[in-house]
């Protein structure tokens, strides 16, 4: 069966700290609770929506129905808190990524998250949610309980639930096409999309891809490299993480949040470097005190056969679809290796930003990517060394590393 991050958080603690920093059940005392910020233990336990609402944003919930019978949650920010006007905007599209929800974008509070920025920028914002997470869990006729339910990769997101989301804030709005931010696994989701369904390059001005993720093998994650040995034999590793959903969210991960990541916990030094050792090391840029707001919404849930699905890209070195093995490949593909997905469709202008110490989207990744898609305009080094994956998201000071210089970007493609 799959774990959990409670359960990682506490087989990380052998690795990274002595016992000597461990004091048992002091830990979970209740004055360690008195110590800790009432605010940000709240903002642990309240949804997408209630967040925005809670820092004087308007928010609105949309649902959308994919064409394979998925029900998607979207959330909106029409407008910024101190901006109402009744006006045309431009309209910008956010997906997540990996493991992660719409929460990703509003998670470090106003002038921080990106949405908030967008917002107060006078834009339109949308916040997708794939598949599976915490707010797309519902199925015309399948329940999350059913096998059935799990069996899709980043393929079906990119293919099914973006043009869904995509035609139906294209129908509310009223707008020819929308800017596109996509966060890693968000950027994975966008090739398939553009590459697979070409028509959907004309429903896009402009795609920012923050942290890009296609071909994977220089990947320095842990993670990623430990199940790739294991892809070739799906029976295997369905039994190591599990067949279905891989670290789903629950009460038990926001406990673990709250308990264990709050800035007065020794422990806090598990969270960090459970973070660190999947995405990189940055310490300077990782807000401390934000831990169990993060830990209270990530992981928001995804299916193990997206992880699968990285694991096959580290192995193989290529962008393809989904491995089901060579007798379902030949039935399914007409070839017994799944094919590579045809890069050579992308025609919506491409702006790759990048960071040195990313260990899910390498420099060197980035670069292929940027040759192998024609449509690139632009490829951004962010200029600080140590800024890694999750930096473009949760990082202290995001906003004037990368934000500032996206919204510039932006502007141009303005409708």
């Amino acid at each position: 069966m799959y774990s959990s991050i409670p359960i990682l958080i506490f087989t990380f603690c052998l690795l990274c700290i002595s016992k000597s920093q461990v004091y048992g059940n002091e830990l979970f005392e209740n004055d360690l609770f008195s110590r800790t910020h009432s605010s940000v233990l709240e903002d642990a336990r309240l949804d997408t929506f209630s967040l925005i609402r809670k820092y004087g944003y308007p928010c609105e919930i949309h649902r959308v129905y994919t064409e394979d019978g998925y029900i998607l949650e979207m959330h909106r920010v029409p407008h910024g808190a101190h901006d109402d006007r009744n006006e045309p905007r431009p309209v910008v599209f956010l997906q997540h990524g990996l493991l992660s929800s719409s929460a990703e974008w509003i998670l470090m509070k106003p002038g921080k998250g990106l949405a908030y920025v967008l917002a107060d920028h006078g834009y339109d914002v949308w916040m997708g949610n794939a598949r599976g997470n915490t707010y797309s869990r519902r199925h015309i006729s399948m329940k999350p309980t059913s096998s059935s339910f799990w069996k899709f990769s980043w393929h079906e997101i990119g293919y099914y639930d973006l043009p869904a989301m995509i035609d139906y804030v294209l129908r509310e709005t009223g707008v020819a096409k929308v800017q596109y931010i996509g966060f890693s696994q968000g950027t994975t989701a966008f090739w398939v999309m553009t590459s697979s369904r070409p028509e959907y390059n004309d429903k896009i001005s402009a795609m920012h891809a923050l942290a890009p993720v296609a071909y994977i093998p220089n990947i320095k994650s842990p993670l990623i490299k430990a199940i790739g040995p294991f892809t070739n034999s799906l029976e295997v590793i369905f039994k190591l993480i599990g067949a279905d959903e891989f670290l789903p969210n629950g009460k038990m991960n926001e406990l673990a949040g709250q308990k264990m990541c709050i800035e007065e916990a020794l422990t806090q030094v598990l969270c960090t470097n459970l973070l660190f050792l999947i995405c990189g090391y940055n310490i300077d840029q990782l807000n401390k005190t934000m831990l169990p707001v993060v830990m209270g919404h990530t992981p928001a849930g995804a299916s193990t056969r997206q992880m699968i699905h990285f694991g096959q890209s580290y192995n193989s070195g290529e962008f393809r679809h989904f491995d089901h093995g060579w007798l379902k490949n030949k039935l399914i593909y007409g070839s017994f290796k799944p094919p590579a997905y045809n890069l050579n469709a992308i025609r919506t202008p491409i702006f790759l930003h990048y960071a040195d110490n990313d260990w899910l989207s390498t420099p060197k990744d980035v670069d292929r990517l940027s040759k192998d898609i024609k449509s690139v305009v632009g490829k951004f080094r962010v200029a600080m060394p140590e800024f890694n994956h999750l930096d473009f998201v949760f990082a202290i000071n995001a906003t004037e590393i990368v934000y500032h210089r996206l919204l510039n970007i932006m502007q141009v493609f303005d409708q």
